[in-house]
């Protein structure tokens, strides 16, 4: 029933280009009529509504792991790796809800987490602990997406790697150049409808192709009754909590979430957030049922080059589907990478301007400021495309990646929630879990390092804040002083004059020129 050959590589291309000139078109007709100044283009002057918020909170999250990785672990586990898969990325999204209520009353005309860390602490070391961590989780997105965009577009067209990442590197840096908040909600919301009703379509068109769900599940009956169990302790042990705990942080301890907390009108946050967990769900389990459909066909890994990840890419290439079936599927999964690279892209570069340029050379003028920030897009792409090309495993990074976010999910959260927590308490708690927790996890188990992870990163900011006499902290103070920021900013907004994309928001500095 499977062919072998690749369809032509010139429909690859097509695609590839042809989709980022679409977004392009967009980002440069949304600037045009939306963004009128730095400070719309950061924050959109926290104005998204509702829809627009949340299809972009969907589309943030429908990355390549989403798309990919929910085949990959249904075809590993059967029912329990999509159960398992599926379930903690909805809950992960609505967990944002009190953090976000939270920072948005106490902090309610913020723009970064690493500002909140930055007041709430008031210590150097443990603002520049919180940066590398966002920094290096916003760096691994950008790789795993690289890499599903290679796996996807490698395996069904046959395109050689190094083409691939130069191909997409190129064009999304190119339309990212024009990003922005607006851009990205706008874009997001297209790109949810363009991922969501693909991924219906192609999923029953495979299902009818192979003869129908009762085929499938009887075939892995037949292989193995425990595939279609959805409570198996191996799949929870062998990825589902790791992943569970690696999802909450990565929306929690995220900067790409953050923006839209303080985009989005303050009385749709709440309801954005669990909207868009709810309505994220038939993503994973439409594409996750692909998985089965490789198990119940008797589909080998070493078939597919030993990714699990791929197997979603290979089974459409070799079914026999008709072109238009396929190219939905690419569309889908390319829409999935190209809207977290091109968000992943702008948080990189905010952080870089904001957390680390302005800082270290507070007179940069802003014309060198903006080519620094542009310069680090570049650097971080070429750096990424290196490390795709190293052949590293596509579910090996998503799990990795997770383990060393988990470290600053409880700090974080003790931060917003808990007033007696110290920078001291903060710092330490994420350092220790990371140099302790990762050699745990390669030496012996990525559960038992990722507890161990979770562990060190709970215990030691609560015993080290404990001993700590420090006075507990006001946050009616953090309110106060963003406020007057925001009022600087907004009143220099209003009355600058300047030319080109490249202004940026600094704390404790006006909004400086005109988009």
């Amino acid at each position: 029933m499977l062919q072998t050959n690749p369809l032509p590589a010139y429909i690859g291309y097509v695609l590839m280009a042809g989709l980022g000139l679409v977004m392009l078109f967009i980002a440069l007709s949304v600037r045009r009529s939306l963004v009128r100044n730095t400070h719309d283009f950061i924050i959109a002057d926290r104005k998204i509504g509702l829809g627009f918020g949340v299809g972009s909170v969907i589309a943030v999250w429908t990355w390549a792991m989403a798309v990919m990785m929910s085949s990959g672990q249904a075809y590993t586990w059967g029912l329990s790796g999509l159960f398992w898969f599926t379930v903690p990325n909805g809950i992960a999204v609505m967990a944002m809800v009190p953090f976000a209520v939270k920072l948005r009353k106490v902090i309610p005309n913020g723009y970064t987490i690493t500002d909140f860390i930055r007041s709430r602490f008031q210590n150097r070391p443990a603002l520049v602990i919180a940066v590398i961590g966002m920094i290096f989780g916003i760096f691994l997105e950008i790789i795993i997406n690289l890499k599903g965009a290679v796996l996807l577009v490698q395996t069904i067209f046959g395109i050689k790697e190094i083409i691939i990442l130069g191909v997409i590197i190129f064009i999304v840096t190119v339309y990212s150049y024009f990003g922005g908040i607006w851009t990205s909600a706008i874009t997001a919301t297209i790109n949810t409808l363009f991922i969501t009703v693909p991924a219906a379509v192609v999923t029953l068109y495979v299902l009818h192709q192979v003869g129908g769900a009762g085929f499938i599940f009887e075939s892995i009956a037949q292989q193995d009754p425990k595939l279609l169990s959805i409570f198996r302790p191996e799949a929870a042990a062998g990825f589902g909590v790791t992943l569970a705990l690696g999802l909450l942080a990565s929306t929690v301890a995220d900067q790409t979430f953050w923006q839209k907390v303080w985009a989005i009108k303050p009385h749709h946050v709440k309801r954005t957030f669990i909207w868009g967990g709810a309505w994220f769900y038939p993503i994973p389990i439409a594409l996750g049922l692909l998985g089965l459909v490789a198990l119940g066909l008797g589909l080998k890994l070493d078939e597919i080059g030993g990714d699990a990840a791929a197997v979603g890419p290979y089974l459409i290439s070799h079914l026999g589907l008709p072109l238009i079936i396929v190219i939905l599927y690419v569309l889908l999964v390319l829409n999935a990478c190209y809207s977290t690279i091109d968000g992943a892209f702008s948080a990189l570069s905010s952080l870089v301007a904001v957390d680390i340029v302005k800082p270290l050379w507070p007179s940069l003028p802003e014309k060198r400021l903006f080519a620094v920030t542009k310069l680090s897009i570049i650097a971080c792409a070429l750096v990424a495309g290196l490390i795709v090309m190293s052949g590293v495993n596509f579910v090996s990074l998503v799990l990795t990646t997770y383990a060393i976010k988990t470290s600053l999910l409880i700090p974080l959260i003790l931060a917003i929630f808990w007033r007696k927590l110290t920078s001291r308490g903060f710092l330490w708690g994420i350092v220790l879990s990371i140099v302790i927790g990762l050699p745990v996890r390669i030496i012996y188990d990525e559960l038992i390092g990722t507890l161990v992870i979770f562990g060190i990163s709970a215990v030691v900011p609560v015993v080290l804040s404990l001993l700590s006499r420090e006075a507990p902290f006001d946050y009616s103070d953090l309110k106060h002083a963003r406020q007057l920021i925001d009022d600087a900013a907004d009143h220099t907004a209003d009355h600058a004059v300047s030319a080109g994309v490249g202004s940026t928001v600094v704390p404790n500095q006006p909004i400086q020129g005109k988009v």
